[in-house]
């Protein structure tokens, strides 16, 4: 058996993960499980011979002197591998990460629509964060890819190794991988400025002198990507900012302030039908508020910004975007809770919306329209359910009014003599007629309205839900008072 022969089956397997350790069989990560093969475990000694088989002198050099090599290798035909070849207990392990030829767009990973908004900008720093594993690499190998279709522009990447290859489109791509095309991430940008770029791509912000130069990158008037290992924007802003000596975090804040045009921070969440993962999403976009919050180092209040900014900005904090998946049914609220770094806040913002008549329907909700993680979509039905409201409102009582009016006619009518009042007995007939008519013309009016607004419901979620139910009724759904 070979790296390949495993790699191989490792894609025939759907696995996203391999992981190779002496004294144990191959373990597969198969969404989100690590699971062992059922095969013999792996001699140190074969599973030295296998690796090094993968490796050329250079590389071999760098494993000796670092005790760890990351590199790209493709498999003809199958897919392309992020490898990371290392030393554990004085033996070389190795993980290596699926990297598909072809990847999904961003409306494919069902990502909130305003991240398509982000590869229109011209200038400034976009930063995809999340812990490993989290879908940062291939969210932002879509960007790019958006991008170089889309605009006639130079796209510069840097990356350590190459994994998502990008083909030249409308756009033009330089993808430089670091340890082969360049010693390391700083010298590479630095030497980027210089290669007439438009938009640059860095794997990764790993140390001061990168962070640095992507900072001054984007003051420049480029457009910079970036990713970093943080769980929300505002333990991204304070991580950069802690990477610089406390005399200089002022001015930092004032260049992030400047030049931050977005912070994109990704969880993947298990499913609840265990089908797979599903990406929760906090997005933060540049605004005159959120400028000035990060200028006075006020990061406490930023989550409260973002999810004040929903209907304006399309922001979303990661607590609404798992909110949003428990209320479409894709994520349990269990698992939600567990996941969030602020459960308490998540469980609060649940019970305004959860009211199923019992726990199953309180868990799997209603099935609603891509993408389930975007929590403005939960708003906007919101403002729907609340017009519908007062239209019906507004209706019943006009209605109510006209009837009322028909009802005291009739009676004054009744009680005139006929003969003695038979011109006024005409023309009060005549009213009432006229006054028939129009709530007849109401009603309709009225029953035309529903039905658009719930025809703008079931465009909403996806058509599968059922129209909205008329408010002298028992509610059920997100509106239930």
């Amino acid at each position: 058996m070979t790296i390949d022969d495993l790699l191989r089956f490792m894609v025939k397997q759907e696995a996203s993960d391999l992981h190779l350790k002496p004294m144990r069989p191959p373990l597969l990560r198969i969404k989100g499980k690590l699971l062992p093969l059922k095969t013999d475990a792996l001699h140190p000694d074969l599973l030295r011979e296998m690796l090094n088989g993968l490796l050329v002198d250079r590389m071999k050099k760098q494993l000796e002197e670092n005790c760890a090599i990351d590199f790209g290798h493709s498999v003809s035909g199958v897919s392309r591998f992020r490898a990371s070849v290392f030393l554990q207990r004085g033996t070389l392990s190795a993980v290596f990460r699926r990297v598909p030829f072809e990847f999904p767009s961003i409306e494919d990973w069902g990502l909130p629509p305003i991240l398509g908004e982000l590869p229109k900008l011209t200038q400034g720093l976009v930063l995809i964060t999340g812990p490993t594993g989290s879908g940062k690499s291939s969210t932002l190998a879509a960007l790019m890819r958006n991008i170089v279709n889309t605009r006639l522009v130079h796209l510069v990447t840097i990356e350590d190794p190459i994994e998502f290859l990008l083909k030249d489109n409308l756009g033009a791509v330089t993808q430089r991988e670091v340890g082969t095309d360049t010693p390391g991430f700083a010298a590479a940008l630095r030497n980027a400025l210089r290669q007439d770029p438009d938009v640059i791509m860095v794997g990764e912000m790993r140390d001061l002198p990168t962070i640095q130069t992507v900072l001054t990158a984007a003051e420049t008037g480029h457009l910079v990507f970036s990713t970093v290992h943080t769980n929300s924007a505002a333990q991204t802003i304070d991580r950069i900012i802690d990477q610089f000596p406390e005399g200089n975090h002022r001015q930092i804040r004032q260049q992030l302030a400047t030049v931050l045009q977005g912070i994109v921070s990704l969880k993947l969440v298990e499913k609840t039908d265990g089908s797979g993962l599903i990406a929760a999403v906090e997005v933060l976009r540049h605004s005159p508020r959120v400028a000035k919050l990060i200028m006075e180092g006020n990061l406490e209040a930023l989550e409260e910004e973002i999810e004040s900014s929903v209907s304006y900005y399309k922001m979303q904090s990661m607590n609404q975007s798992l909110a949003a998946l428990v209320l479409r049914g894709a994520v349990a609220r269990d698992t939600a809770l567990a996941i969030s770094i602020r459960p308490g806040d998540l469980d609060l913002m649940l019970r305004k919306f959860l009211y199923a008549s019992d726990a199953a329907a309180a868990e799997h909700g209603d099935p609603m329209a891509e993408p389930l993680s975007d929590f403005s979509k939960i708003l906007e039905l919101q403002e729907i359910k609340k017009l519908y409201d007062e239209l019906s409102e507004r209706n019943r009582q006009d209605i109510s009014d006209r009837d009322d009016e028909i009802r005291r006619l009739r009676e004054e009518l009744a009680a005139r003599n006929p003969h003695a009042a038979g011109a006024e007995s005409e023309h009060l007939r005549a009213e009432n007629e006229r006054l028939a008519k129009q709530v007849q013309m109401v009603r309709q009016e009225y029953e035309a309205k529903v039905e658009r607004l719930n025809a703008r419901v079931r465009e909403l979620s996806g058509g599968a839900g059922a129209p909205v139910a008329a408010p002298q009724e028992t509610g059920k759904g997100f509106f239930r008072r």
